[in-house]
């Protein structure tokens, strides 16, 4: 089984969940803006993606240049704290199972779970 970190609102999340749903893949879809992560299950994301909170981050958005986030010494419990508090933070879509996780960046990215 495969979960999706999804923004409904963001068009690439919609594309990786069309793609896995085309495949009938069974799946659990999170709105982690209205949801968000515990901070175990986002370190749990990471260590899935195998990267650093740094990584997970979306630079253009405005919370980032607000919260000085580009400021390279902030630790990754830092950076993990920003993006529980303003969700909106994180890269999307995010799918993963219990061992992997890919960044659906291009959406048929997510496919990759599936091999």
């Amino acid at each position: 089984m495969l979960t999706i970190l999804h923004n409904p609102r963001c068009s690439k999340s919609r594309q990786a969940l069309e793609l896995l749903q085309q495949r009938q893949v069974e799946l659990t879809v999170i709105d982690y803006q209205k949801h968000p992560l515990s901070k175990a299950e986002l370190a749990s994301v990471l260590a899935k993606l195998g990267i650093p909170a740094r990584a997970l981050l979306r630079t253009k958005e405005d919370d980032y240049k607000e919260l000085q986030l580009d400021n390279p010494t902030l630790s990754d419990d830092v950076l993990m704290e920003a993006m529980l508090s303003h969700p909106k933070l994180m890269e999307r879509p995010v799918v993963f199972d219990n061992t992997r996780a890919v960044i659906g960046r291009p959406p048929e990215q997510v496919l990759d779970l599936l091999a």
